[in-house]
């Protein structure tokens, strides 16, 4: 029987199976881990099918969209990781860094010349649906895409949910079905598939080289060498997934129990910290879940019968365990099952009628403050609390949950048109965060324009009936005070509720 589930795997193009290859490829390009991996689990079960040994390819390009040294490093660091691990276990593993724009054109279709077939991660979002779907044309052999993004498989739902409630009632009749299908904590255990993995001939070593020990060690000037954006830093959160793995057992062992009623709080720092993690695909959902399962004691059968779209209950968990798994399940899946059926998830189109029509109504209304991409980009509005959220995300490429949806409401507000608004979203976002360019920071960008909500009265300039946040309100609900002073110097605030 298939480790795999079979609605998980797609075929990418109608070429053969090559029986006489002389292995496996297993292209990784969004689920970059070695363990609770499908993808991986389907390439390892052909392996054992046919008896070949298996190859896995991770490449890194360098001109995707808002490539910089920040999310280079990110990637590079799992990279090391996943280095280190093969060479341990003897498993053929390539991590390919391209050096210059289009040096790394043809490598995939050289290594699939040789194989018996190419497996590959299926992602809805960014660059990659497009990537995908040119290599199956390009590629002379089979292409099979494996879905291994969350815990519902993406093709279970026939439509885009328009609301977190109704996806959340159909998350409810739907994904106990699936609970038991976990991918492998450890698919490269079994080395009989993966002996005698043969060597790459000198003319792809040669052409396209394997990334250096020095960039994969983290080394400032081989990262200088690559032609990126270099000014937008390294953070300081690095990436991988050992570091993954930690941050999620800090979390559950120290963060958790307070999850429900700190997460919101600016001052405290009770969040996950997963989201760039899961983001380039360092750490599985099914893993995070396996381990607040194990630590709430939970059995399947404790699951609640019910469906009706309720945010607590139907786990039958503590509340603080609810809370977090409302977030990583029903709004990230949320986001992926947008993205996988509406191509324009990224557009002003893509946002409800009603908040578009409301937008629209109130676009010509005058704006207190009009700033400049520039100006939003270097902190210099009127407001402290929005400029300390700006600076937190270049510094660290991230923003507190709650002040992110703060963040965005205000460039809608400070901004001449939604479009604008979306445009500078998007631009500031995917620049500078390390979980951009994802499913999930779409969700967050396009809510604060009305996206998985509903109207809301009273009806006001500029916003119509789309949801308002104020940083006065901010302040009254919230301490800010320590993060004033972090990120945006508690004298400089114009706010006087603090």
């Amino acid at each position: 029987m298939p480790i795999v589930p079979l609605i998980r795997i797609r075929q990418g193009n109608r070429a053969p199976i090559r029986g006489a290859g002389r292995y496996i490829l297993y292209w990784m390009i969004s689920s970059r881990r070695l363990k609770f991996n499908f993808a991986l689990d389907h390439a390892v079960e052909r392996a054992h099918e046919l008896r070949k040994p298996l190859l896995i390819l991770e490449p890194l390009r360098c001109d995707y969209p808002w490539a910089s040294a920040r999310l280079h490093r990110f990637v590079l660091d799992g990279m090391a990781d996943h280095a280190k691990f093969c060479d341990s276990r003897g498993i053929l593993y390539y991590p390919y860094v391209e050096p210059s724009v289009g040096a790394g054109a043809g490598l995939l279709s050289a290594l699939a010349t040789d194989a018996c077939l190419v497996v590959a991660d299926d992602y809805p979002c960014f660059f990659l649906p497009k990537m995908i779907s040119s290599a199956a044309e390009r590629i002379s052999v089979r292409l099979e895409i494996v879905d291994s993004n969350g815990m519902l498989p993406l093709r279970v739902a026939g439509q885009a949910f328009s609301t977190a409630y109704a996806f959340r009632r159909f998350l409810q009749k739907t994904l106990p079905a699936h609970l038991g299908e976990f991918p492998s904590s450890d698919p490269l255990a079994k080395k009989r598939a993966f002996e005698s993995a043969p060597g790459l001939p000198e003319s792809i070593t040669s052409r396209w080289s394997r990334a250096s020990p020095a960039l994969l060690s983290g080394r400032a000037e081989a990262l200088a060498a690559l032609p990126i954006d270099h000014s937008v830093p390294p953070a300081e959160n690095r990436g991988g997934d050992t570091l993954a793995r930690a941050q999620m057992q800090s979390f559950v062992e120290r963060k958790l129990s307070g999850y429900g009623e700190q997460r919101n709080e600016p001052d405290l720092e009770a969040s996950s910290g997963l989201s760039p993690y899961l983001h380039f695909g360092q750490i599985s959902v099914h893993e995070v879940f396996r381990e607040i399962a194990e630590r709430e004691n939970w059995k399947p059968e404790k699951l609640s019968l019910r469906s009706n779209g309720s945010r607590g209950g139907w786990w039958n968990m503590t509340a603080n365990a609810e809370a977090f798994l409302d977030e990583l399940i029903t709004w990230r899946e949320l986001g992926f099952n947008f993205c996988a059926h509406r191509t324009h998830y990224d557009r002003y189109e893509s946002l409800p009628k009603w908040s578009r029509k409301t937008l629209k109504e109130h676009e010509r209304d005058e704006r207190t403050h009009v700033y400049t991409l520039e100006e939003f980009e270097t902190a210099r509005t009127h407001d402290a609390l929005w400029n300390a959220a700006q600076t937190q995300l270049t510094r660290e490429g991230r923003i507190h949950n709650y002040l992110r949806m703060l963040w965005g409401k205000k460039i809608l507000e400070w901004t001449s048109s939604p479009q604008e608004a979306i445009a500078t979203l998007v631009q500031l976002n995917n620049k500078y965060a390390l979980d951009g360019r994802d499913p999930n920071s779409y969700s967050g960008i396009f809510w604060c324009l009305g996206r998985y909500d509903r109207p809301w009265g009273p009806e006001r300039p500029i916003f119509g009936t789309v949801r308002y946040m104020s940083s006065e309100n901010t302040v009254r609900k919230f301490s800010v005070k320590n993060y004033l002073r972090k990120y945006g110097g508690l004298e400089k605030s114009t706010l006087l509720l603090i």
